[in-house]
């Protein structure tokens, strides 16, 4: 048996499957098991598998996974667990340090056992109620989270040619002044509902602040009912200094044999 250990997290009610691959062993190109590893009838079950490796340049790199399998560029909720995770295992000494990631090198601060804060990416691209927070995200305003059919709507949108080929997560959101954010969010790679997410939690409050009259920090609040908070400087044009601070749980360890996973789809 090829035994994989793992510890079962959560960010905000986004939860993860998170591997220590220091020693640079996981098989990280097999996609269809990192899948079935995230499958939830058949597998561990989560909302993206994060594998722990090392860095030339950093304390560590953070490669994070879809539940289809596929590689995104970062998770905000992700990375929030993922530096909990690092001081856990002895990955890093400090309860400050900074990461690698496919969208660039984050830093992070635990601030308590059950409190973690990022720094995020500069958002960039942005175009009408369109914003890249690490990963794309577009922003649909709405009056009542509880009317959206977040499965159908999201999905459209997700699809749209002006987003192709790699597609968009998108936000309902309702805008709340002076600061109050309340977000539903369609994850392109988990195609449904998320629980919760960071980088949409970040990219609504950013169009928030800067078309709708919002002001940092923003709190976001999960239809989990977790709370985030987004904060950073706006000087009219460009943003700077955006962070993503908020709650995260290690719910379980454990170990699953790598080989059976193959079973799964076949």
């Amino acid at each position: 048996m090829n035994i994989v250990k793992f510890t079962k997290m959560h960010g905000a009610g986004n939860d993860f499957v998170l591997v220590d691959d220091r020693a640079e062993r996981f098989p990280i190109h097999d996609h269809r098991r990192i899948a079935a590893m995230a499958s939830r009838p058949s597998g561990i079950g989560c909302e993206g598998v994060i594998v722990l490796q090392p860095s030339e340049k950093c304390d560590f790199t953070m490669r994070f996974f879809n539940p289809d399998g596929t590689e995104a560029e970062m998770c905000g909720n992700g990375a929030r667990c993922v530096a909990w995770f690092a001081r856990a295992v002895g990955a890093v000494k400090s309860d400050v340090m900074r990461f690698d990631t496919a969208a660039g090198v984050v830093e992070a601060e635990v601030i308590s056992d059950a409190m973690v804060k990022i720094a995020m990416p500069s958002p960039k691209d942005f175009a009408e109620d369109f914003v890249v927070a690490g990963v794309p995200h577009k922003i649909v305003p709405v009056e009542n989270l509880h009317k959206v059919d977040v499965l159908k709507e999201g999905r459209a949108l997700r699809m749209m040619e002006e987003f192709s080929p790699a597609g968009t997560n998108v936000d309902f959101v309702v805008y709340r002044q002076p600061n109050r954010v309340y977000v539903r969010t369609y994850e392109r790679g988990v195609e449904a509902e998320t629980g919760a997410c960071g980088t949409g939690a970040v990219a609504s409050s950013i169009i928030g602040v800067k078309d709708y009259g919002l002001e940092f920090p923003v709190h976001v609040k999960t239809m989990q009912g977790y709370d985030l908070v987004v904060d950073g400087s706006f000087n009219g044009e460009e943003f700077s200094d955006v962070s993503l601070t908020g709650p995260v749980k290690m719910v379980f360890d454990g170990q699953i044999d790598w080989d059976s996973l193959d079973t799964v789809f076949e």
